[in-house]
């Protein structure tokens, strides 16, 4: 059984799963939604079906003094979406401050193309997400 790890984005959404065993995380795509959840959820019924996924972790977009942002309560309805459709799966949330940011900072270090940084940050802060929920249930 694997994870699936996702950063909810206004216009993106990046995926990331876990290996097989469950000890890695590795990004999977980004999807482009321009805000229509269903886009997401359709691809995601695919990904679903592609993989054996039995939890869902996804980044909770708190300020840095932890307090909620206002992309809290969007990504709550989003969150309420997915535990509707995959009712029988887990569906859990992490802290994703900073996520992005070091996913700036490991593009740079990389020298990706700026060009294709913006195709590929939100599937790296995903990985990121993952890991993080991954070394929290250690």
């Amino acid at each position: 059984m694997r994870t699936l790890g996702i950063d909810y984005g206004d216009a993106r959404v990046g995926i990331a799963i876990t290996d097989a065993l469950g000890i890695t995380a590795q990004g999977l795509e980004t999807i482009h939604h321009n805000g229509n959840d269903k886009t997401v959820l359709k691809r995601l019924d695919e990904i679903m079906q592609a993989y054996e996924i039995d939890c869902i972790v996804v980044g909770k977009p708190l300020n840095m003094n932890g307090t909620a942002s206002e992309r809290v309560e969007i990504t709550e309805k989003f969150i309420h979406k997915l535990k509707c459709k995959y009712n029988k799966i887990k569906i859990d949330t992490i802290d994703e401050r900073l996520t992005t940011v070091a996913a700036h900072r490991t593009m740079n270090d990389l020298g990706i193309n700026p060009h294709k940084k913006r195709n590929i940050v939100d599937t790296i802060s995903a990985v990121y997400i993952l890991e993080m929920y991954m070394n929290r249930n250690k």
